[in-house]
């Protein structure tokens, strides 16, 4: 696998991560936008097809096509002790990043959740952020703490 950092064909962002699986399989992360894409997510392809069944009606109307053909949809992330980052908003004119912070569960909830939770998302304490504050959205969940798991 290698790993570098390319300028966004999304926003123009120098903070593009890219990383070869190999196998012709490239990911790339912009944390300047927050868009994802992959080689495979080109028009008429079968995963872009399954992608368009299951994502938000937000994340397919926020869907943008560079000059090599590629669809970059907004990326989520659900890390179950840091937190969760994800589009949020009812147009394309009207959205935000939400952050929302994870919070250990108390004794007493345990047997609410599935066995080996340890923490839940508290809406309590979402946050928005604007389209380029992605990174920060992601720094106040504490994704870049040591700490996280």
């Amino acid at each position: 696998m290698k790993d570098s950092l390319v300028t966004c064909t999304r926003c123009g962002s120098d903070a593009c991560y890219t990383q070869d699986m190999g196998a012709d399989y490239v990911l790339e992360l912009c944390y300047g936008c927050g868009f994802t894409t992959n080689n495979l997510m080109k028009e008429d392809s079968e995963f872009l097809a399954e992608q368009l069944e299951v994502l938000p009606e937000l994340y397919k109307d926020l869907i943008f096509k560079d000059e090599e053909g590629k669809h970059w949809i907004p990326s989520s992330v659900n890390n179950l002790t840091a937190g969760m980052v994800f589009a949020n908003g009812s147009t394309v004119k009207d959205w935000k990043w939400t952050a929302v912070k994870a919070i250990p569960l108390l004794e007493e909830d345990l047997d609410k959740f599935p066995e080996d939770t340890t923490h839940k998302m508290d809406m309590g304490n979402a946050k928005n952020f604007s389209e380029r504050d992605y990174i920060e959205a992601l720094d106040y969940i504490g994704l870049f703490n040591p700490t996280t798991k």
